[in-house]
């Protein structure tokens, strides 16, 4: 251990002999590992935060729609009524059916009017949304089409600035109805400058009773352990029954879009992870580059050391130490200045995306992994080559 030291001294000696050298040999490797640790921080960050912002949705199940490429798609139109009759025959396949609606409408409440997304829910949940107060819609307001409606924290403030919307009135295309429940606030901003945060919901029967003609779509969900293929079946084959056997419906899965989602912004990630990979390479190069110039300087040394009776692998440890220590000194500043980044980011990212951790344990065995690898890897040629110089030919040198 102690001759190990000895090493790490004299390869410090040399490294500041050789300063100004030194520091411009590192900044490779302080701009590529502080790439790498800023892409992985900020993009681990930003991959939990839109998961967990996905998350907080449940199991939005599959919607049903009309393929609006067939000829006759008027013909098609899925009914209130068909989620009754799907219900009844597909039982083996189908766990939930109801008739789903999303419109723009006229919302007017404590004298203020707004162009709002009303949508219609039903009284099973499926996610796992937070209440700020009150209730969800149940099945009595489902069966009784109640005029009540939960509206977004966003919308409550819209309305009614910092006071209680629980119990007030508002209208929805002149129709009356009475706020039973407001959600919490979407942590993720990315969701809430979509338009995901200002909306209201009210009971889907209530909504078939102010559009009183074809649904939207279909939300259906299946039965444990049914395929897409096998619900997709089913659910064409009943609503072909009903609406003729021309009819065209699509089926789309909106976990299965999620999913490729996330997988996406992973990718996007991992291949600016490579880049700085890229940039790590190009260090690792200027590294061993610099070790063979220090080779070439240092012949008579090295002629030295092995005629007092250095052995070869002496000199191949102290160049190798030489070498890991800058691509060392190197990675760790870079480490520094990528977590610094990564802090700096953080605020924007939370602020769009939702909080979600930074995997410090990962970004720091990257940074020392990295910085270890590109050490030893580029820096063992120059080592063996001078470990393995003649004595007497250095000498001459």
């Amino acid at each position: 251990m102690g001759r190990y030291l000895a090493y790490a001294r004299e390869a410090l000696d040399a490294l500041w002999r050789n300063r100004a050298r030194s520091i411009l040999t590192m900044l490779g490797m302080i701009i590529g590992t502080a790439s790498v640790i800023t892409v992985l921080g900020i993009g681990n960050a930003a991959s939990s935060g839109i998961s967990s912002s996905l998350n907080a949705f449940g199991d939005p199940g599959y919607l049903v729609v009309v393929d609006p490429k067939q000829d006759d798609p008027d013909s098609a139109q899925i009914q209130y009524r068909d989620a009754a009759t799907v219900l009844a025959q597909d039982q083996g396949v189908v766990r939930y059916v109801f008739p789903n609606y999303g419109r723009n409408y006229h919302i007017k409440a404590n004298g203020i009017d707004y162009i709002g997304l009303v949508a219609s829910q039903e009284d099973v949940v499926f996610d796992s949304l937070t209440l700020h107060e009150g209730r969800r819609i149940d099945l009595d307001d489902v069966r009784g089409a109640g005029h009540v409606t939960l509206m977004s924290q966003a919308l409550e403030r819209r309305f009614f600035g910092g006071g209680q919307a629980l119990g007030q009135v508002l209208r929805i295309n002149g129709v009356r109805f009475r706020v039973i429940g407001v959600y919490d606030d979407l942590k993720a901003s990315l969701f809430s400058n979509a338009g995901a945060s200002d909306y209201i919901e009210i009971p889907y029967s209530t909504f078939h009773e102010l559009v009183p003609g074809p649904v939207d779509s279909l939300n259906v969900w299946a039965q444990p352990g049914v395929s897409n293929d096998e619900l997709r079946d089913a659910m064409v084959a009943t609503l072909r029954h009903l609406h003729g056997p021309r009819a065209e419906y699509q089926l789309q899965d909106f976990n299965a879009f999620f999913g490729a989602f996330e997988k996406t912004i992973a990718v996007v990630g991992y291949g600016l992870t490579a880049i700085g990979g890229v940039a790590l390479l190009v260090a690792g190069i200027g590294i061993m580059n610099i070790m063979l110039v220090s080779v070439t300087e240092r012949t008579r040394e090295i002629g030295i050391r092995k005629a007092i009776g250095a052995a070869g692998r002496d000199i191949t440890t102290q160049f190798l130490m030489e070498a890991l220590i800058l691509s060392l000194i190197g990675g760790g500043t870079g480490m520094v200045l990528g977590i610094a980044a990564v802090l700096l980011a953080y605020g924007v990212v939370s602020g769009l995306l939702g909080p979600a951790p930074i995997p410090w344990l990962l970004i720091v065995s990257v940074a020392v992994g990295f910085s270890t690898f590109v050490g030893v890897v580029f820096g063992t040629y120059p080592a063996i080559r001078a470990g393995k110089l003649d004595p007497i030919v250095a000498l001459r040198s």
